[in-house]
C-alpha cells in the first residue's frame, strides 16, 4: 500500500486553531492563502529571497514559502492579520503609517512581521552582522539605522521605501521600549495630516 501523501493538520494561527486537509508538499504560505483565505501574507518570489511572505513562528521570523505546512503544526503562527488589537494598530503598523513606510504596499505585511521579529531579537541582545561587539556581556547594541538595515535586509521593497522603513522600525522600537507614542506628522507643522482615506488604505495594506 502506497503511503499517504496528504493528511489533516491543525494550525494555530493568530490564537485560533484551524484544521484542514493538505498535501504534504503544501507550503505554509499556500495553506494560509489558498486554504484559509488569509491573504495578507504575500507571495513574491516563492524562493525565500524577497521576504514578502514573512510570518512569525513561535515569535521568530520565517519565510512561509519555504516552510511546509505540516511542519508548522503545533507552533504559534502569527500573520499580519493577527498583529493589530482589533481596530487598534500595533506600534509597528502605526509607525509604518506615520512614516509612509510603504508605497504599493505589497511587501508591507512581510516588512511589518519582520520588523516585529527584529525588535524582539534586538531587545533580547542578539547581534547582527554589523554589530561591533558581539560578546554576550556587551548587551544589545544601539539600534542604529545601520543595524536596522542589516536586520531587515531579507525583506525587499521594489518601490524603494527603505529610508522610511528604517525610520518606522526605529520609531516602533522606541515606542515599545518607552511606551511613549509620538506622531511625526504632529511634530512637523509643514506636514499635512494624513487623510482618512489614506489611513483606511494603510489598514487594508497592513491586513
Amino acid at each position: 500500500m502506497a503511503p499517504s501523501t496528504s493528511s489533516a493538520i491543525t494550525l494555530n494561527i493568530n490564537g485560533e486553531k484551524y484544521t484542514l486537509p493538505v498535501d504534504h508538499r503544501t507550503t505554509l504560505l499556500d495553506a494560509l492563502r489558498e486554504h484559509l483565505d488569509l491573504t495578507g501574507t504575500k507571495k513574491g518570489c516563492d524562493h525565500g529571497q524577497c521576504g514578502a511572505c514573512t510570518v512569525l513562528l513561535d515569535g521568530r521570523r520565517a519565510v512561509s514559502c519555504l516552510q511546509l505546512a505540516v511542519a508548522a503544526e503545533g507552533r504559534a503562527i502569527t500573520t499580519i492579520e493577527g498583529v493589530a488589537d482589533g481596530e487598534r494598530l500595533h506600534p509597528v503598523q502605526q509607525a509604518f503609517l506615520d512614516f509612509d513606510g510603504y508605497q504599493c504596499g505589497y511587501c508591507t505585511p512581510g516588512q511589518i512581521c519582520s520588523a516585529l521579529g527584529v525588535i524582539e531579537e534586538h531587545a533580547a541582545g542578539w547581534p547582527s552582522a554589523v554589530t561591533a561587539d558581539v560578546r554576550p556581556e556587551a548587551g544589545a547594541p544601539p539600534l542604529t539605522p545601520e543595524e536596522i538595515r542589516e536586520r531587515m535586509s531579507g525583506n525587499l521593497c521594489r518601490c524603494g521605501a527603505y529610508v522610511s522603513i528604517v525610520e518606522a522600525v526605529a520609531r516602533a522600537a522606541e515606542t515599545q521600549r518607552t511606551g511613549v507614542t509620538e506622531n511625526p506628522a504632529a511634530e512637523d507643522s509643514a506636514t499635512e495630516p494624513r487623510a482618512a482615506g489614506a489611513e483606511a488604505g494603510a489598514k487594508e495594506v497592513a491586513a
